[in-house]
């Protein structure tokens, strides 16, 4: 299973989870690899298609530092290679899309901070929109039908602006804290879970629902949220353990397995706090790793 990385994830000046923890898994992998898994550097997209789904003004902000307020708009201060990095992270998300369309199977990023970002603007740590790009990308690669499903803490509003309109594109979305909420139309859906003990029943039943009322997905691309977990300082929830988070990446990655639907996935959210270390932020992130490989 091609896993796609580059050190140019967390080549960024500006030092936070989302700029950073893509290293700390891929030196947990080479300190304690997982059968199956190759480690593969993407190519970086580039402006010309980010301009295919954000606003070209924006795009250059992000590439030149000006206007300021614009480029830093996600929240990180700028700096030249802030450019290099979003590139990198975003042109392997897409990488991962291609790949699972060419092989039917399962790959991944070790992206992040990307279910947020708006047409023409960043936000909530996101710069650029790699679910929505991945999309277009398997669009324009032969795929009819695309699932979003987005499991981080927080709602994917960045994502529900970009695809709206587009019934090729559905969006499944099932959060535990109401950040960037939004109203879902058509194909989207939205469920804000209020107590632990029900995430993972609501997480089931929306796969059921898209099993009776959704059509056959070509690919699921999957923004994997560790940030739900309870010790988790932003967006954790009270009652969501470690194992019912192994349970749900078991859950998602069987569900597309039986239905014979590829998947790529990223890690989303994941935060370092009082209850959550980086040691156990990385192993929260590989439980996605692991379900991926067991399920393939």
């Amino acid at each position: 299973m091609k896993i796609f990385y580059s050190p140019s994830y967390t080549i960024a000046t500006h030092s936070f989870e989302t700029t950073r923890k893509a290293r700390w898994i891929a030196e947990s992998l080479a300190r304690e690899p997982i059968a199956g898994i190759e480690l593969v550097e993407p190519e970086p997209t580039n402006a010309a298609a980010l301009s295919g789904v954000h606003d070209p003004d924006y795009v250059d902000a992000v590439r030149t530092g000006n206007p300021r307020e614009l480029a830093e708009s996600q929240g990180f201060r700028w700096d030249p290679t802030l450019w290099e990095m979003v590139c990198a992270s975003n042109g392997g998300v897409i990488a991962a899309a291609i790949e699972v369309l060419r092989t039917g199977r399962v790959s991944g990023s070790l992206s992040s901070g990307l279910h947020h970002a708006r047409r023409a603007r960043g936000a909530g740590f996101c710069t650029f929109n790699g679910l929505v790009l991945a999309a277009r990308a398997a669009l324009d690669a032969g795929a009819r039908r695309v699932l979003i499903l987005d499991l981080d803490a927080h709602c994917g509003g960045g994502t529900h602006e970009l695809i709206r309109g587009d019934e090729r594109i559905w969006h499944m979305d099932v959060s535990v804290h109401a950040f960037d909420t939004y109203e879902p139309p058509g194909n989207n859906r939205l469920e804000i879970v209020h107590d632990g003990s029900r995430y993972l029943p609501t997480i089931e039943r929306e796969l059921t629902w898209l099993e009776r009322e959704g059509p056959r997905f070509d690919i699921c691309l999957y923004n994997a949220g560790m940030d739900p977990f309870g010790g988790c300082p932003t967006g954790g929830m009270q009652g969501i353990t470690e194992k019912v988070l192994r349970d749900r990446e078991i859950a998602v990655f069987s569900w597309c397995r039986l239905r014979c639907v590829p998947i790529a996935f990223v890690l989303a959210g994941g935060y370092l706090g009082e209850e959550l270390e980086r040691a156990g932020l990385v192993a929260l992130h590989r439980l996605t790793l692991d379900a991926a490989c067991e399920c393939m």
